[in-house]
């Protein structure tokens, strides 16, 4: 490899943590990254990688040239992107990372992938606040806005928390007509995978009514497996509007406590602040900021782009 490669094979298996996943990415053997990465530390002259038999770890000075290994290459990326643009579709890897609600982007992203196809979408979808810089995202979807300063936003759009039921189970327990009430109840809660802690209903006082020991019949890290609990008529669930306005329509589920529940969330696209943005991210901020939430998509307020 060269030493634009040999860039490119430090910046892959640092982000990897593996000369055997850094190879697979671009093609290569696992020896010929070690190789690359050797001939890297002699040229510099500070070791990048602390090895092991079973893994490896950034130096400090790996940390600090990574960095800047990264900037090099956006910037490499940048200018190959600036002089195709104008020569065909956008085209190259995405790597974006979002939060675990599939029934709202999972058709838009479809969408997108077929006006785009020479896009290679590469996708985590995690609850986790993933650092978007450190680790080599182009851009991530979170709910709330964000106060770093490196970073450029987008909104995408707002939602509400809403409590739901099944109509028969509201037939054989009844409608709670106070939140107190929730204590003669099936309690169906969402949990966060990366912490284990219960998403906090939009009730008032929810951490006194909680603590005084509400029935949890349900706690799970999925929002599917959430609403289809409560589909069957398993318990009370707090679930986005955007997930159950379908079976609220049809009648499916219910809105339970509605006058006592009080909730906004946003939320937004945010990548990394930079003079030129790659035309591939840029029509993913465009095509998301039109089609997630397509009601809002003419009032939408910007950070950048």
């Amino acid at each position: 490899m060269d030493h634009l490669g040999g860039l490119t094979a430090f910046v892959q298996a640092a982000e990897a943590q593996s000369f055997v996943a850094a190879g697979r990415v671009l093609g290569v053997s696992p020896s010929a990254i070690g190789k690359s990465i050797a001939r890297l530390e002699q040229r510099v002259g500070v070791r990048l990688f602390h090895r092991s038999t079973r893994s490896i770890r950034l130096t400090a000075e790996g940390k600090l040239f990574l960095e800047s290994c990264r900037r090099i290459l956006l910037e490499i990326e940048q200018a190959e992107q600036a002089l195709s643009s104008t020569m065909g579709a956008p085209r190259g890897r995405l790597r974006i990372s979002l939060p675990l609600v599939g029934n709202l982007l999972n058709p838009v992203l479809v969408e997108f992938a077929r006006l785009y196809p020479e896009i290679l979408l590469d996708v985590d979808c995690t609850d986790r606040r993933v650092d978007l810089i450190e680790e080599g995202f182009d851009a991530v979807v979170r709910v709330g806005e964000s106060a770093d300063s490196r970073l450029m936003s987008r909104k995408l759009g707002t939602f509400h928390l809403r409590l739901v039921a099944a109509p028969a189970y509201l037939r054989q327990h009844g409608a709670p007509a106070q939140p107190q009430d929730l204590q003669r109840h099936r309690c169906l809660f969402y949990k966060f995978p990366s912490t284990g802690k219960l998403e906090a209903w939009p009730l008032a006082d929810w951490e006194q009514l909680y603590g005084s020991g509400l029935p949890a019949a349900l706690e799970c890290s999925t929002i599917d497996t959430l609403m289809h609990f409560a589909r069957q008529g398993m318990g009370i669930a707090c679930l986005p509007d955007f997930a159950v306005r379908a079976d609220l329509e049809h009648g499916a589920l219910q809105s339970v406590l509605p006058r006592h529940t009080r909730h906004s969330g946003s939320f937004h696209i945010l990548w990394p602040s930079s003079k030129q943005l790659a035309p591939r991210l840029r029509v993913l901020i465009d095509f998301l900021s039109e089609r997630v939430f397509p009601e809002e998509s003419r009032g939408l307020s910007g950070g950048g782009g």
